[in-house]
């Protein structure tokens, strides 16, 4: 009788793909997952603010790198075609681009329904024809008529989209609904339906609202999660609409409050003589990790940090052990320098524990 092939744990090959990120902290590449929360809690929104970060290369939420820019494929099943694009160009004001040189592409069928074989067939096809490096979905209620607390039925559903991540080599973003009043515990388990919509994910991004306060949330199959994210809808002078990070500054200008983290970050660089991670700036200054982020990347642009290999470190110091140091050419808030493998060292929901977290460098930097 033949039997499986069996290889022991010690001789299995070290080598292989390695997960990227698509946005740092955020998404990674090729991901499947949800974008979730209560109704009115701004899930279209950030939908809306990745695609514009992914099509430009620029910045998500104005903070969380893009790794490299791609198409954007998107369905938004619930609101207008003409709110849509309004609300895209509000956060293209916002991230300073020109929405008409985006590749963002929207499905414009009123409906589709991915338990009938024939849509599905439709939409396999457009992302096979378009490319997309990134398909977002919005929402899923609006994308079938199964029952959602179905499993059998979810999971088909589900299985689907899976399917098409892998043959198509896209990122699927799925915006979804969590049940109303469901603060406690955690935020995936308050998706409405099935359990397999939790566990379905790669990437998950969760959103939640109390009075006043917004918060992100998220959390990774094969990474850490970072800490949750205060979030504020603001409406910028230039009649710019989008969320935006809440530092919790608001007695402050934001360049005042921008240059606070800046001298914040480049202090605590001066202690060291050698490259250091994002979480090891981010302990030394006492900072939120997208405040720190922000400022690396504004300092980086400046020519006052040097960024190699995910690491950070004042380049007055980089050139007294190497006078040849250069920034890179594309560390930007725009672009990334190159790609960094995700490290596996959380357990898939949470972060990472202490000991984890003193020796690894944070995803993606």
């Amino acid at each position: 009788m033949k039997t499986l092939p069996v290889e022991r744990a010690c001789e299995l090959s070290t080598a292989g793909p390695q997960t990227q990120w698509l946005i740092e902290e955020l998404w990674a590449e090729q991901a499947v997952g949800i974008l979730g929360g209560e109704p009115k809690c701004c899930k279209t929104f950030l939908a809306l603010d990745i695609a514009v970060s992914v099509a430009s290369g620029t910045p998500c939420l104005r903070h969380f790198p893009v790794q490299k820019a791609g198409k954007v494929l998107l369905f938004p099943a619930e609101d207008s075609l003409a709110v849509v694009r309004q609300r895209l160009e509000g956060i293209c004001k916002a991230a300073k681009r020109s929405l008409e040189n985006l590749p963002i592409e929207v499905i414009t069928t009123p409906v589709l329904r991915l338990d009938l074989e024939r849509d599905t067939k439709l939409l396999t096809s457009t992302v096979q024809a378009h490319k997309p490096d990134l398909l977002i979905l919005d929402p899923l209620i609006r994308l079938h008529r199964v029952e959602e607390n179905d499993a059998t039925q979810m999971a088909a559903l589900l299985s689907y989209l899976r399917q098409l991540q892998r043959t198509c080599g896209v990122a699927i973003m799925v915006v979804h609904h969590a049940r109303k009043g469901s603060g406690r515990g955690r935020p995936g388990q308050a998706l409405r339906g099935s359990s397999e919509l939790h566990g379905w994910g790669d990437s998950n991004l969760y959103l939640r609202r109390s009075r006043e306060k917004l918060t992100l949330t998220t959390e990774h199959r094969a990474a850490a999660s970072c800490d949750d994210i205060e979030l504020k809808l603001t409406d910028r002078e230039n009649g710019a609409l989008c969320l935006s990070i809440d530092t919790g500054a608001a007695d402050e200008s934001d360049a005042e409050a921008d240059t606070s983290a800046e001298q914040r970050v480049r202090v605590a660089l001066e202690q060291f003589d050698s490259p250091v991670s994002l979480q090891q700036v981010r302990k030394s200054c006492a900072m939120r990790t997208a405040s720190v982020c922000a400022a690396l990347a504004e300092l980086t642009r400046q020519g006052v940090v040097l960024k190699q290999a995910g690491s950070y470190q004042l380049l007055e110091r980089a050139q007294r052990t190497d006078p040849s140091s250069e920034p890179s050419s594309g560390s930007t808030p725009e672009t990334v320098s190159r790609p960094h493998p995700i490290q596996t060292g959380g357990n898939g929901n949470g972060k990472q524990s202490p000991v984890e977290s003193s020796q690894q460098t944070l995803p993606g930097f």
